[in-house]
């Protein structure tokens, strides 16, 4: 099982109702029209290819599996890579409440963390200015906690003070306001390379598959279930030398890029905009 926590009831600590039964599923509020996914580079999908040189992504699959079970949905994705929570807020939130979605997923923190400041009180501030106007028009917001990938990524336990304050103001305001939290953190299961790309930073496609699962589970649309959290089969370990192989391929491909971009005030999401900007019907090929 898997906790989902916000508006609706934690379903791992209620799964079992006074008399020990199972209750019946009701978080589902669709038939959803139209969905409109906001945040950084994890919604716009790395690194998930599509194929045609974009990528594809966990808001794309779980749109697809919405309309798949429905028939039919309409999708945007105002998503832009390199982002900070605040300038999702003010670039991405006013487009989308324009489009009255009536299912959204507000996913952002990642930058946040990595910068040399972070003010998780002003990061708790903005997602709750977020999730609240969506849901103020009527929409279901789903949201999910970034998992400490320091088995991932060793720099990555520099971190994780900062990830952990964040997850736990993502859960609080997501309580308070009614937004459904995706418990990601707390499943080992997120921690496995085989579900990260190359760049130890993003999902791959695989991950990008369970998360979107999850997402259909935690809103108990029709047909999903648990499975995406059952941990993969156990891996071959690899010699010291592979691993500093990796290691050093990573640090020229990825870091040393980064880190120049950095150094010189630029982002990754200097001239990029969003890949779905507008409302269009979701075509499902699967």
């Amino acid at each position: 099982m898997f906790a989902v926590t916000g508006g609706c009831k934690d379903v791992e600590a209620e799964s079992k109702n006074a008399r020990g039964e199972q209750p019946a599923a009701t978080i589902y509020r669709g038939p959803f029209a139209r969905y409109v996914a906001i945040g950084d580079s994890t919604t716009e999908g790395l690194d998930d290819p599509d194929g045609f040189g974009g990528y594809r992504g966990w808001a794309n699959r779980f749109a697809e599996t919405v309309a798949a079970q429905q028939g039919a949905l309409l999708y945007a994705n105002l998503a832009v890579r390199g982002l900070k929570t605040r300038a999702i807020l003010e670039g991405q939130l006013e487009r989308a409440l324009q489009m009255k979605p009536d299912l959204s997923t507000v996913v952002s923190g990642t930058n946040d963390v990595l910068r040399p400041r972070f003010d998780v009180n002003a990061f708790q501030r903005d997602v709750e200015h977020m999730q609240r106007a969506l849901i103020a028009q009527g929409a279901t917001v789903l949201t999910f906690t970034l998992p400490d990938l320091s088995s991932v990524n060793a720099s990555a336990a520099m971190a994780r003070t900062r990830v952990t304050s964040m997850n736990a103001a993502l859960r609080e305001v997501s309580s308070d306001t009614g937004a459904i939290v995706v418990d990601l953190a707390g499943h080992a299961l997120a921690g496995d390379k085989r579900l990260w790309s190359v760049d130890r930073l993003h999902a791959n496609a695989l991950g990008h598959a369970r998360i979107a699962a999850a997402l259909a589970h935690a809103v108990q649309l029709p047909g999903s279930d648990a499975s995406w959290s059952i941990p993969l089969d156990q891996s071959e370990p690899i010699s010291a030398r592979e691993r500093w192989r990796e290691h050093w391929y990573w640090t020229r491909r990825y870091f040393f890029p980064w880190l120049v971009r950095r150094v010189r005030g630029r982002s990754s999401s200097d001239g990029v905009g969003c890949k779905r900007p507008v409302l269009t019907p979701v075509v499902v090929d699967w």
